[in-house]
């Protein structure tokens, strides 16, 4: 009789150890943390999705981004990461973004590249080469560390540089041009020299 009942009492015990133990690892789980997701845009060239990595590793649709997380594009996809009611944003192709969030907002180290705030509850503070940018949705900071407007009017990409080059062309082909038309350039072989044989 007295091993049924200690087989009752150690029965009792274990199923009470059981249950505070599920407790704790339920309240440990649901923690306020926020997570952002990722969704990648563009194929490489074997026609899949491509990938971006995040910590150094690849990653593909639908991936968990949490703060403090760096994440790289290559030259052929871009990505948006949808942090729920903090916001959303997205990288450029060829991009290189250290990102933190919390439930006050959003930033980040842009190294290379270009991020567009597609909305946010707050302005998107980033921080470039050039100083801290702060961002409104709609609005893209580059590694230039200037805000841009997103306006596909506009050619943002490339900016002037292209004007120096076609002057420098333009320069190099007018030349060409002068110096086959002018009669200063005739080259006569042989002109009035005397040339002696050796073998007479």
């Amino acid at each position: 009789m007295n091993s049924k009942l200690l087989i009752r009492k150690a029965l009792s015990m274990c199923l009470v150890v059981a249950t505070i133990a599920t407790y704790s690892m339920v309240t440990l789980a649901s923690s306020e943390r926020v997570v952002g997701e990722l969704f990648i845009s563009g194929k490489n060239l074997s026609g899949e999705t491509a990938f971006v990595k995040v910590n150094g590793e690849a990653a593909q649709n639908g991936r968990a981004v949490f703060s403090s997380s760096t994440i790289v594009t290559p030259n052929n996809a871009g990505a948006v990461i949808n942090l729920g009611k903090i916001g959303k944003i997205e990288l450029a192709p060829a991009t290189t973004l250290g990102l933190t969030f919390n439930e006050n907002g959003i930033s980040g180290d842009l190294l290379a590249g270009r991020v567009t705030v597609l909305n946010a509850s707050d302005k998107v503070s980033i921080k470039t080469l050039d100083g801290v940018v702060s961002i409104n949705a709609g609005e893209s900071a580059a590694t230039t560390g200037k805000a841009q407007d997103d306006d596909d009017d506009e050619v943002s990409d490339g900016g002037s540089a292209w004007v120096v080059w076609a002057l420098v062309l333009g320069g190099a082909a007018a030349g060409i041009i002068i110096a086959a038309t002018s009669d200063n350039n005739r080259i006569a072989l042989g002109g009035g020299t005397t040339v002696i044989s050796p073998t007479r």
